[in-house]
């Protein structure tokens, strides 16, 4: 007798990040689909993993996470946002975002209760929210890729337990300024929503523009988890490194999970975070670094028939290209793929129902300048 399987998500395949990645290696396409740089990390943050280990930190970390990256997390959060988070109760290291997304969510959301996500989202949102018996609420973001307050505000209910927000934004680019989270709170007053900020490309705010984080308002902050990446931060998305930074009582629920889930995370690498983020040189300059890989992007694709929409922050670059063809966005990402050796990311898999007529695709400008250089040249002859 065959084995009668029940699908927890029956409508979930392979990331199109797996298969746009996969598709870019068989054509041997310059790959500015799945968000890495293709660029070294600094030397001294290897050094420092590797001195960590020959000194013998290779067992098991603590499973809220090392002491001293914790208490060096927390000093970086209030020299940043003016907020000091207790270290021992209030931060906790994950492996990577992701992972703290998915136990935040594992730990708050119970069947039934509704979770707002503002599509186009990451898409590790709602398969989350699906597999812990919560119900995803998806709402578009307005048609300037701004986030919609009247929308979102319309889709709240009794049974809405979390929000999901993401600044900078990923795929869109853009940014929430300090208005739109006054605007927030003010939504939010007087219910027990929980809030998502999920901030991992916070030192990527680009044009002078601050980064307007949850933490800044205590309103948000009284009931948000704000999640972070070292990886994003430091060229490093493969040691899937993240953190998460909530109230204590909502930090104690999170680690019901968490010990459950990963328990803790490399232990060499948080000793060189630690030492790492110390130094706030180390981080203070990483936007002025992809400032200028999206201007070079921008001003290269000047020849080109895409339309570049405003990047505000983030490594990724949203273009239209409604003037070069009629096709969905996937097909056509495919067979820019495979024609024309560029790899890029269809916007329709970060929708629960994208619009018939949109025509988008995302390009990572986190490259060296040669790869963005022969991307571009291949991009104009479109």
């Amino acid at each position: 007798m065959p084995l009668t399987l029940r699908s927890k998500l029956p409508d979930v395949g392979t990331t199109i990040f797996t298969v746009m990645s996969q598709l870019a290696q068989e054509h041997g396409a310059i790959n500015l689909g799945q968000g890495f740089p293709d660029f070294a990390i600094d030397e001294r943050l290897s050094d420092l993993v590797h001195t960590a280990m020959r000194a013998g930190h290779n067992q098991y970390a603590p499973m809220p996470g090392l002491p001293a990256l914790r208490e060096a997390i927390a000093a970086k959060a209030e020299r940043l946002y003016g907020h000091a988070y207790d270290p021992g109760s209030e931060v906790n290291i994950t492996a990577g975002a992701t992972q703290a997304i998915f136990t935040l969510i594992a730990a708050m959301v119970h069947a039934g209760d509704e979770v707002i996500i503002v599509d186009p989202a990451y898409d590790c949102y709602a398969p989350a929210v699906e597999l812990f018996g919560g119900k995803a609420v998806h709402v578009r973001l307005g048609a300037d890729m701004r986030f919609d307050h009247d929308a979102v505000a319309q889709a709240v209910t009794p049974r809405t337990r979390l929000l999901m927000i993401n600044t900078p934004h990923n795929p869109a680019g853009t940014i929430l300024r300090d208005a739109d989270m006054k605007r927030i709170a003010a939504m939010l007053r007087g219910t027990d929503i929980l809030l998502l900020s999920d901030e991992v490309y916070e030192h990527l705010v680009f044009d002078g523009e601050p980064h307007a984080s949850a933490i800044n308002h205590p309103e948000l902050r009284e009931r948000a988890f704000v999640v972070f990446s070292f990886g994003k931060v430091f060229h490093a998305t493969g040691w899937k490194m993240g953190y998460a930074l909530a109230p204590k009582e909502l930090m104690a629920e999170f680690r019901k999970a968490h010990q459950f889930n990963v328990f803790s995370v490399s232990t060499p690498m948080q000793h060189a975070l630690a030492a790492y983020i110390a130094d706030p040189s180390n981080y203070a300059q990483v936007h002025a670094l992809y400032q200028a890989k999206r201007d070079r992007f921008a001003e290269g694709m000047r020849g080109s028939r895409f339309r570049l929409l405003p990047c505000e922050g983030s490594y990724f670059q949203t273009a239209d290209y409604n003037a070069i063809s009629d096709e969905g966005d996937r097909a056509f990402a495919e067979r820019v793929t495979r024609d024309h050796g560029v790899a890029s990311i269809p916007l329709s898999p970060f929708y629960k129902q994208p619009r018939a007529d949109q025509r988008l695709l995302r390009f990572c400008f986190a490259k060296r300048d040669d790869t963005l250089d022969a991307a571009i040249e291949r991009l104009c002859r479109i």
